[in-house]
């Protein structure tokens, strides 16, 4: 068995995991998001750490009372923002959440400068204002201190595992975004030159090598209630393992996370980037010998939906009654999902970008606003999952997916069967998946793929959902040019 652990935006959960993929037991806590003036969002590294080690405590009394041995610890969770650490792996300031649109001014004159298409070019990274590229760079203006007392730079997971096993290293898919040439899993010195922190490579540590397992130290193994030298997997991040945990094995499959972010990804076997194309979305190192991931994250997803329940004074309990009560088409109302403080990052990058609603009367309802905000998250799930190439299969999970009723319209909006995973914890298994690879014991993906539901598409919806994408894109293209200089 092995413990996979899951530390998202806002709540840690950890699984003891079985080799078909079957979670014995799941515990989960909520971590503090902070949301400050300025476009600040951020989160305190010793509470997430408290988080993982109640949780993993759990599952780990769990698995002793079975009698069989836990193999692994593996970590996977959020990524992007900075989270800033020393050489004990002690937080240096807040660490800045993904989220973070601190740095939009950044954005803002990179795009009019060329560095943001320059940088693209280099290494297929759309930057976004919660990535590492710009905050390094708003640091470097407005908190020099910070860099200077750190160790460094880096993301949720191998904060984690810093603290765990005293190692300074970094998952290949974290590093991806923006500086690495993900081909050869090296960072490009032209691309940290470009955004002006060529002297700040110092805290970049380097990619992990595929497989790489640590060893759990002894401070944190009495802390957790496993054993010293547990081998700990660290990462691919969130959404890389979600692809994996959730079926994605062949080329041009995609992947669905509909969850705070919205996870559109594709499996890819060359590393392609159009210089002339939308400077958005990421290029992932994944685990596996020449694969890639072509993502396209959208800034949120499940927010979008809990914005629009609490403005028309319903829970997320009502949904299904709420999506049944309104058409295909909403009563003639469409929206736009672009809610985030910090705009949009796929499959177009806009720091400013702002959602709408359109086609209100007297007679719209509550249950028209709530279906149109979910039917303009599934158009811009198929925008970002066709920007990255979707050519297969594609698999869903995260909150949005244990919806019926949403699953269906996504299924629809996309034209195609949508395979959602009966288990929950998708993140924390394909952390498991990897971990299994690294110990040299690989589990059977078909088994894997086996434990899932399919969503078929009604063909009546399709044709008329295809029709409702075409002037979703012309909304689009509508509104950027009010949406400022980044747009």
């Amino acid at each position: 068995m092995i413990i996979g652990v899951d530390v998202g935006t806002s709540v840690t959960k950890a699984s003891l995991l079985n080799r078909d993929g079957t979670a014995l037991v799941t515990h989960s806590m909520r971590s503090t998001l902070n949301r400050l003036p300025g476009g600040r969002v951020e989160q305190d590294l010793d509470e997430v750490i408290s988080s993982v080690v109640r949780v993993v405590r759990e599952v780990a009394a769990v698995a002793e009372s079975t009698g069989e041995p836990v193999e692994a610890l593996a970590i996977t969770g959020q990524g992007d923002g900075l989270w800033l650490r020393d050489h004990q792996g002690l937080q240096v300031g807040p660490a800045i959440s993904w989220l973070d649109a601190r740095a939009a001014a950044v954005l803002d004159g990179w795009h009019g400068s060329g560095v943001q298409r320059r940088v693209f070019g280099l290494t297929g990274s759309g930057m976004f204002p919660g990535s590492a590229g710009p905050l390094l760079a708003h640091l470097a203006e407005h908190s020099p201190e910070r860099l200077e007392r750190a160790a460094v730079a880096g993301y949720c997971v191998d904060a984690i595992v810093q603290r765990f096993t005293g190692e300074i290293t970094v998952d290949a898919s974290d590093a991806s975004l923006p500086f690495l040439d993900v081909t050869t899993r090296s960072y490009s010195v032209e691309a940290l030159e470009a955004c002006g922190i060529a002297e700040h490579r110092r805290l970049l540590a380097e990619p992990a090598p595929p497989n790489k397992l640590f060893a759990l130290d002894g401070k944190a193994a009495k802390e957790l209630g496993l054993p010293a030298g547990l081998p700990v997997s660290a990462g691919p991040f969130d959404l890389p393992a979600c692809a994996f945990g959730s079926g994605v094995s062949n080329v041009g499959d995609g992947s669905l996370v509909i969850g705070t972010t919205l996870g559109c990804q594709v499996l890819r076997d060359e590393f392609e980037v159009d210089p002339e194309g939308e400077v958005a979305g990421m290029w992932l190192a994944t685990p596996l010998p020449e694969r890639y991931l072509r993502v396209m994250p959208a800034m949120v997803g499940t927010a979008n939906l809990d914005w629009v329940l609490a403005m028309v004074g319903a829970g997320v309990d009502q949904l299904e009654t709420l999506l049944a009560s309104s058409k295909p088409g909403a009563g003639g109302v469409s929206a736009l999902s672009f809610l985030s403080t910090s705009g949009e990052r796929a499959p177009f990058v806009a720091p400013h970008a702002r959602g709408q609603f359109t086609g209100l009367s007297l007679d719209t309802s509550q249950a028209d606003l709530v279906r149109a905000m979910c039917e303009a998250v599934a158009y811009a799930a198929r925008h970002n999952l066709e920007s990255a190439g979707l050519t297969g299969e594609v698999s869903a999970c995260g909150g949005g997916a244990r919806s019926a009723a949403w699953s269906q319209i996504f299924a629809d909006v996309l034209g195609r069967p949508l395979h959602v995973p009966y288990e929950e914890g998708v993140g924390a298994r394909g952390a498991a998946m990897t971990a299994w690879d690294s110990l040299g014991e690989p589990v059977d993906r078909e088994l894997w793929a086996a434990g899932r539901r399919t969503v078929q598409p009604h063909p009546n919806a399709v044709e008329f959902y295809e029709r409702g994408y075409r002037e979703y894109l012309v909304s689009i293209d509508r509104a950027r040019p009010h949406w400022g200089a980044s747009s």
